[in-house]
């Protein structure tokens, strides 16, 4: 392997054993740059109406003075966002700025959180950094990790549950942190979500680790961290002596999220149809049934549901990112006798097109466009610098396509047009 393929990591440390101190400063660095990208200009944006619900909520929970505020056609809503936007409202006032910046200080710790997921799965360091600023450079990630909704809450909670599985199959201790996540969900998204989130731990670990399965810490973790979400379900029903909940009228097609996934992953997107192929090629490791669990069997479960909203995909995106980031480093790997595929320049020079093409356009049909063509300009410069060099055969195009997704999707979290 050629010293120096990296850019952002110590060539001797790239397959070297785990270093603590090693990892705790790429940890410091992604929730700085995490933390940067779903903090600034937060509050300059108008609500959503979505967000607007929760910020009526939480006013009311703000001004009773108590988190025991629910109605009868709110009983099975998880009032977790509620309460701690209530906390946000008692601490900062009523703005857009607090309304959401409890979701995304939650969201942006999970990113750091898989890049302790990608260590504990993999022993290489850079499977875990590309897996951390691919899931960071996802444009679904950034804009509704900001939006003040439970979805990036519940993908945080999610990848700490995750992460409880992986170590417990080494400490039993870690069931417990399995049962605490499932109740913290349980309070986030409510009924279904804890539902669909049991079902995948259960296969996961039935066909990765079943001795697990009959392990009394697993279920008493279980039944510790229900205990006290159940309890608040269970007083909603006696206070209302009902249930019931908005479940909206969102119904979609079964392909409706795949399609999403085509529409917004770009561009790493490009390196999908690879990446599908190692997973299946080493589907007999603990990486792979992860990643297939987690992002297959998850969608699909999602995809049954008649009620889809765009967002629900949230936490099929770490898993997408994990599979992407194992498979991004067996590229710098590659020695002179391979070749990128032709498809990944062409797909990287096309996208360069429409970037260049999709801002001239702005400029001279929509006025009051010059943040977003700025923007599109960045991402269009980054696309044709990653199709130049994996012309050449450069390994440098990859971080070049991680920099300057970062730069472009900082910029447009700087102007008022991230929201969709």
């Amino acid at each position: 392997m050629q010293e120096g393929s990296y850019i952002w990591i110590w060539p001797q440390q790239q397959y070297g054993a785990v270093n603590n101190r090693t990892d705790r400063i790429f940890l410091t660095i992604l929730v700085l740059a995490a933390i940067l990208l779903f903090i600034i200009d937060l509050g300059e944006a108008p609500l959503t109406s979505q967000e607007i619900s929760v910020s009526v909520v939480a006013s009311k929970i703000s001004q009773i003075g108590t988190i025991g505020y629910s109605t009868s056609d709110s009983v099975l809503t998880p009032h977790l966002i509620h309460w701690l936007v209530a906390l946000a409202y008692f601490l900062g006032g009523n703005n857009e700025w607090t309304t959401r910046l409890p979701a995304a200080i939650l969201t942006s710790f999970s990113v750091p959180l898989l890049y302790c997921i990608a260590r504990e799965t993999f022993r290489i360091r850079a499977i875990a950094i590309y897996s951390s600023f691919i899931y960071l450079t996802i444009l679904p990630v950034v804009c509704y990790g900001r939006l003040a909704i439970s979805d990036g809450i519940f993908t945080t909670m999610l990848m700490v549950l995750i992460l409880s599985v992986l170590r417990s199959r080494r400490d039993l201790r870690y069931c417990l942190g399995i049962g605490i996540c499932l109740g913290m969900i349980c309070l986030t998204k409510g009924l279904l979500a804890i539902l669909l989130t049991f079902i995948m731990v259960m296969v996961f670990l039935f066909w990765d680790t079943p001795r697990i399965l009959i392990s009394s810490y697993l279920w008493l973790g279980i039944f510790i961290g229900l205990l006290p979400s159940l309890t608040w379900y269970i007083c909603q029903l006696v206070e209302h002596n009902h249930w019931s909940g908005d479940w909206g009228n969102q119904t979609q097609p079964p392909w409706y999220y795949c399609v999403e996934l085509i529409k917004w992953t770009w561009p790493w997107l490009v390196f999908l149809p690879q990446t599908i192929r190692a997973i299946w090629e080493n589907r007999n490791f603990s990486w792979a049934k992860l990643t297939m669990v987690w992002g297959g069997v998850y969608l699909l479960m999602i995809s049954l549901v008649k009620f889809k909203l765009t967002w629900y995909l949230f936490p099929v995106y770490p898993s997408l990112a994990l599979a992407l980031g194992f498979y991004l480093t067996t590229i710098e790997d590659w020695t002179s006798f391979f070749s990128y595929p032709r498809i990944w320049v062409i797909s990287f020079a096309i996208l360069s097109l429409v970037a260049s093409g999709a801002s001239i356009y702005l400029g001279l049909t929509i006025p009051g466009t010059t943040e977003l063509q700025v923007v599109l300009g960045t991402a269009a410069i980054t696309m044709i610098l990653a199709a130049i060099l994996a012309q050449k055969q450069d390994r440098q195009f990859l971080p070049i396509l991680v920099w300057g997704s970062y730069i472009s999707l900082l910029l447009l979290v700087r102007s008022h047009h991230w929201i969709w």
